[in-house]
């Protein structure tokens, strides 16, 4: 399934089309952009918040010593409902703290596959602490009954809870995440794992699958 970018309005603001849902996609290096999408949230999920799912990803330039990955978080990608912050945390002008707040606030529930290794690189790297997160293979396993599920990734859980199966073409995932400016297909990637995420996550939180 191909994901693509319906409508480009200006100003860092995208609509990714996935599957069957339209994303609205915030793309910035700005601390000034990304408090002004938390104070969003905040207003259209008020009445939920002690309830929040986020889904949440990273993405770095890979750089590979003895095997090992290397490299820097230069995205973080945080997704709720419809709309999702592509921030580019590696060029930021400066991190705003409302993202620690965010991050920490513990009635929010972040997920993802691995986020075990997103949120100790974020803590290791820009000093930001998540305080509530789920990995999406633990869950789904639970849920469905599947333990195989525990080493999945984010493709069959998708397949598994969302019966969709995402494109996520290896030259994309393995990219220049570090360049001054991402290209389409590495937009639509970086929104398309984020949207996922939460989509698993809600689904499996709401019985929903």
């Amino acid at each position: 399934m191909a994901t693509s970018i319906t409508a480009n309005f200006g100003d860092g603001n995208y609509m990714v089309a996935f599957d069957e849902d339209d994303i609205f996609t915030t793309y910035t290096a700005s601390g000034d952009t990304v408090n002004n999408w938390l104070s969003l949230i905040y207003r259209i999920h008020r009445r939920r918040l002690d309830r929040l799912i986020v889904g949440l990803d990273v993405e770095w330039r890979p750089s590979f010593t003895r095997g090992v990955p290397r490299g820097r978080v230069a995205l973080l990608q945080i997704c709720v409902g419809r709309r999702c912050l592509v921030f580019q945390i590696l060029r930021a002008d400066y991190i705003p703290d409302t993202l620690h707040d965010f991050l920490e606030d513990d009635r929010f529930t972040f997920v993802g596959v691995g986020i075990h290794g997103d949120v100790g690189k974020l803590r290791h790297e820009y000093g930001l602490e998540v305080g509530s997160w789920q990995d999406l293979r633990y869950l789904a396993a639970e849920k469905l009954g599947k333990p195989a599920l525990q080493s999945a990734g984010l493709q069959t859980l998708v397949w598994e809870v969302m019966d969709v199966w995402p494109e996520k073409p290896h030259h994309v995932r393995v990219s220049d995440w570090d360049a001054p400016r991402l290209t389409a297909e590495q937009l639509m990637y970086a929104c398309a794992d984020a949207f996922m995420s939460f989509e698993v996550g809600r689904r499996l939180y709401d019985d929903d699958y």
